[in-house]
């Protein structure tokens, strides 16, 4: 049996974060987005890495309205 895959994504302007794992690789994907939020150089900021972060721990949540980055 092939291992389910998930989809993460993040639209941000005109760049696309877009994350492929399963649920074996959860914890590598948190610490890719927090080391990818430490990184000046990359346009994720703090805040979307701890929406995405969310989005990983809780995938069937739903999107809390209040947490737009307006």
């Amino acid at each position: 049996m092939r291992p389910e895959l998930n989809v993460l994504a993040l639209f941000k302007g005109t760049e696309r974060f877009i994350f492929v794992y399963d649920d074996d690789s959860r914890d590598t994907l948190v610490d890719d987005l927090r080391q990818k939020a430490a990184d000046p150089t990359v346009a994720l900021n703090w805040f979307d890495a701890a929406v995405l972060t969310e989005r990983v721990r809780n995938p069937a949540a739903e999107p809390d309205a209040a947490l737009t980055d307006d």
